[in-house]
């Protein structure tokens, strides 16, 4: 006996730890952290009446029957109460009810509550006969066999909802629930077997430890919530990504409308002055626009990491030169100094992410002439050439506004637009600066800047390319040296295939071509422009859409291909304007690519590389 009393002592010392730790540590307020205190507090409650009992069986308290038929009677209450709060705990785990409103649970709470109200005044009111010595205490009785039967429905309730829901169970939750069916099997037959033993008790103290090491532990359950909260926030910013990628995909439909029809109003000869500066308003804005739209894609990209670095071989010179020669339209009337200087010993030719390099240079220089009035801006590119491998260190510097002191670490931040005031006309949304760190880090490089507020400031931004040639190989020859051929009328005789779904698209793209006196024809889907070349047209190109409904561009080229003699270039038309889109496409045999919106010199030279003779100087 003095064994016993030992194990319910200690199963005592370790509840009240338990419950002390539950207490201590933050934990959510739900309903199953509610039933899980309980069943502590009245396991404890069970423990304190089972070590009573085996005192007054070694007769240190009472030494009459009526005292001990009373402490028998509480401890089946306390059998009671145990399975309800336990019953009623394994329908809120298994069911994942998180409210007390829930329909379900209310219905389900009502009837368990009249059930165990009935076991409870069976308790009270069934004869239990007792058998005592100095060895131990045994009841037994109709009640003692009613308190069999209570335990036994609640336990085959409990494996009822087990079974129902074995599917969305996960192990750590079966676990307490499982031992506890286990162990209140294997307690009641030793309580059959040897009388002397009180077990049940014990059975639910190592219940209740195995939930709270697996269920119910308040670190474990917080690393739960994180963990399903970073889930949700991760579906919702998958969601957000799929939604910004395709919104980005369609404003770049109206937008081809918006700067092909405005540009075509703009150059038109003879207009009023002030038409033809709110044109001229129309297509900055539009183009400002597709800046915008560019940005949030690519940081959109760059935050769900599905931003590639492609290498491939560009020359960098040529490349950057073009680039400020397009940037330098920016400027407008503002009396600024523009310089660009690039070193001799820049390799002729790199390996790197052509795209992205530009981005870098366009993004430092965008955000130079948005912010200077006047003085000067110059871009500085030097290098550093050590084996295979050329360090690009690139230098932006302006005379404008510059950055305060307090602003320099916000300055890479998204949507930070530091020193604007809320009436500022600057344009944007301040992703800019932020892409570009992203951009340089992605191929291992570095940014830093120094600014002086009201005087300016000096971004440095070095990043490593590799060396596909370091000279030019034939520097007699270059592409300078190849010029077209000069014909008086060269698209006279050329006719062109638009296909597109969209009537706007092909109107812009008859607008972008009117002037070259192509010989235009249409149609609005791949099926039309099979039938076309399978009728016998000729064509000196095609023009195709990406996203047609039923067939795309690419299964129609796919099917052009298959059509014996059929070899017209065919250039892909597409608001698709990711990364690596040109080579996806031209690896799938398109000729080259446009990216929506487009204007009319893009096009131009597009059509010039295909169609036009060339000849070397």
């Amino acid at each position: 006996m003095v064994v016993n009393i030992g194990v319910g002592v200690s199963f005592f010392i370790v509840l009240l730890i338990i419950l002390a730790v539950f207490y201590s540590k933050p934990r959510l307020d739900i309903i199953e952290n509610k039933y899980f205190k309980k069943l502590i507090i009245v396991t404890l409650f069970g423990l304190l009446i089972e070590v009573v009992i085996y005192n007054c069986v070694m007769g240190a308290i009472f030494s009459k029957k009526i005292y001990y038929d009373i402490l028998i009677k509480i401890l089946y209450l306390y059998y009671c109460l145990w399975m309800y709060y336990f019953v009623c705990y394994g329908f809120v785990i298994f069911y994942q009810v998180k409210d007390a409103t829930d329909s379900k649970y209310r219905l389900f709470k009502n009837l368990i509550t009249g059930f165990y109200v009935i076991a409870f005044l069976c308790s009270v009111l069934l004869p239990i006969t007792l058998t005592i010595n100095d060895e131990y205490i045994y009841p037994y009785g109709i009640g003692t066999t009613a308190q069999y039967i209570i335990c036994a429905l609640g336990m085959n309730i409990i494996g009822f909802f087990a079974l129902k829901n074995i599917k969305i169970l996960k192990k750590k939750e079966a676990l307490p629930f499982i031992a506890c069916t286990v162990l209140g099997i294997i307690s009641t037959i030793i309580q059959i077997l040897y009388h002397q033993f009180l077990f049940i008790v014990p059975s639910h103290a190592i219940a209740i430890i195995l939930m709270y090491f697996t269920i119910e532990n308040p670190d474990i359950k917080m690393i739960e919530q994180l963990n399903l909260a970073k889930n949700i926030a991760e579906k919702a910013n998958h969601a957000k990504s799929d939604f910004l990628s395709s919104m980005s995909h369609e404003i770049r439909t109206p937008l081809n409308a918006i700067v092909g029809l405005s540009e075509d109003i703009k150059d038109h000869k003879g207009l009023p002055k002030d038409v033809e500066d709110e044109a001229k308003d129309i297509v900055s804005a539009s183009h400002t626009l597709l800046e915008i739209v560019g940005n949030i894609l690519d940081i959109n990209k760059i935050e769900s990491e599905k931003m590639e670095i492609i290498e491939v071989p560009y020359h960098f010179k040529e490349e950057i030169l073009e680039l400020a020669k397009i940037a330098s339209t920016r400027i407008g009337e503002k009396p600024i100094d523009y310089q660009i200087h690039i070193a001799e010993d820049v390799p002729y030719e790199l390996l790197g992410d052509r795209i992205h390099i530009k981005q870098i240079v366009n993004n430092l220089l965008t955000n130079a002439i948005k912010y200077t009035e006047q003085g000067s801006i110059a871009l500085t590119v030097k290098c550093i050439n050590q084996n295979n491998t050329s360090l690009l260190i690139i230098t932006c510097q302006d005379t404008g506004r510059g950055i305060k002191a307090e602003n320099i670490e916000k300055l890479f931040t998204k949507f930070e637009r530091l020193g604007v005031e809320k009436t500022s006309t600057a344009e944007g949304t301040g992703l800019g600066l932020a892409i570009t760190k992203k951009l340089v880090e992605m191929m291992g490089g570095t940014i830093n800047v120094q600014s002086q507020y009201g005087k300016g400031s000096i971004f440095v931004v070095q990043v490593p390319q590799k060396i596909s040639k370091l000279v030019n190989p034939n520097p007699n020859k270059n592409d300078e040296d190849i010029e077209l051929l000069k014909v008086d009328d060269p698209y006279s005789d050329k006719r062109v295939l638009i296909v597109d779904d969209n009537q706007l698209n092909i109107k812009v793209a008859k607008v972008a071509l009117k002037d070259f006196n192509f010989m235009l024809e249409e149609c609005t889907s791949g099926n039309a422009c099979l039938e076309k070349i399978k009728a016998g047209n000729q064509y000196d190109l095609i023009l195709m859409d990406i996203m047609m409904p039923e067939m795309s561009g690419e299964t129609t080229l796919s099917e052009l291909q298959k059509i014996e003699g059929f070899h017209t270039p065919v250039i892909a038309l597409t608001a698709d304007a990711i990364q690596g889109a040109k080579e996806k496409y031209l690896q799938e045999g398109f000729s080259d690519y446009v990216s929506k919106p487009f204007t009319k010199d893009v096009i131009k030279e597009k059509i010039d590389k295909i169609i036009l003779p060339r000849k070397e100087k």
